[in-house]
């Protein structure tokens, strides 16, 4: 079998770091060799594994990177950054793109998505949201720069006919992710930050009482909320690689139904015996239909919300794996 050589931005990565192992440690893919393009961080070294150092903004580093390539996965983003966000996320998806149109080695071009580029919870859906949903950013760069992702990716299928693939996934979990996203604390995952929703003196008691937020919206029903763990996302991609059911396509990669708030409750209430709180907001729920994703990549989400909840809850961590967000770089 001929040798393949992907190149991995944003290897260090939550999802990189779990696409290396994946790829590198199965011998169903032991015709691929990795390159990763670092920045700030550092891998593991692996016998098939090939680091290059340098930002993905710079044309140089990006073409010595694609040197060779015949698949990109692209992962690399910053969240909201602006002074790094269009140098990082548009520019250096623009130099990926052109290098890898002109390569004569290049064979596919998969793309990280996101439901950012589709609003998330940040405007009323009515109906499933599919991929032919138009897109919308909500305020901020880090959406606007997923949106311009998406639409770029696009614009290279109907200008030259790339080989390219969407996987646009909503927030992804994994370890005790999902328990962190629920503290009342100044350690929780992501948003919204519940602290300052209910105040200081609130949510240190929630916090000592490990108490659960239960997400309303503004009529006061339970928010439904798209998530992916990171193992079923990885699967996603190892399905889309060389598919040709893939090609020029967008998928949805999710749970097969939303995260209720209020079902999160009520099953930690009944398993682990935790309070809950409500806590009404301006958001909304959303429900992403994977159905395309299933239909054309035969793939199939693991977790669900029962699943989510006890990995999470059941999660230790070992001394040398402490808790880091890494956002920028």
């Amino acid at each position: 079998m001929p040798e393949k050589l992907i190149l991995v931005t944003g290897a260090t990565g939550k999802v990189g770091q779990a696409f290396l192992q994946r790829i590198l440690n199965e011998p169903s893919y032991a015709s691929f060799k990795v390159r990763a393009l670092c920045h700030n961080r550092i891998l593991e070294p692996h016998p098939r594994l090939e680091i290059v150092r340098g930002s993905i903004e710079h044309r140089d580093t990006v073409e010595r990177a694609m040197d060779g390539v015949t698949h990109v996965l692209h992962l690399a983003t910053v969240k909201e950054t602006p002074e790094q966000i269009m140098d990082v996320a548009i520019k250096g998806m623009f130099w990926l793109l052109e290098t890898a149109r002109t390569s004569p080695a290049f064979q596919q071009f998969i793309l990280l998505g996101g439901d950012a580029g589709v609003g998330h919870f940040f405007y009323p859906h009515p109906l499933p949201i599919t991929e032919q949903q138009k897109h919308s950013a909500y305020p901020g760069c880090y959406a606007l720069s997923k949106v311009l992702e998406e639409v770029m990716l696009e614009q290279y299928h109907i200008q030259y006919d790339l080989n390219g693939c969407c996987l646009r996934a909503p927030w992804i979990m994994e370890k005790d992710d999902f328990k962190f996203s629920l503290s009342f604390g100044d350690d929780v995952f992501g948003g919204p930050r519940w602290r300052e929703l209910v105040g200081a003196a609130r949510a240190e008691e929630y916090a000592r009482s490990q108490t659960i937020p239960v997400m309303l919206d503004a009529n006061g029903e339970p928010v439904k909320r798209n998530f992916v763990h990171v193992k079923d996302l990885v699967e996603s991609i190892v399905r889309a690689l060389d598919n040709p059911r893939a090609r020029q396509q967008t998928f949805n990669i999710c749970m097969d139904e939303p995260v209720d708030y209020r079902a999160v409750a009520n099953y930690l209430a009944a398993s682990r015996g935790l309070p809950s709180v409500e806590i009404r907001t301006p958001y909304h729920s959303t429900w992403l239909d994977n159905a395309k994703a299933k239909f054309l990549l035969n793939w199939r989400p693991q977790y669900d919300l029962q699943k989510l909840i006890d990995a999470a809850w059941d999660y230790e961590r070992a001394a040398d794996d402490p808790r880091i967000v890494w956002y920028p770089g």
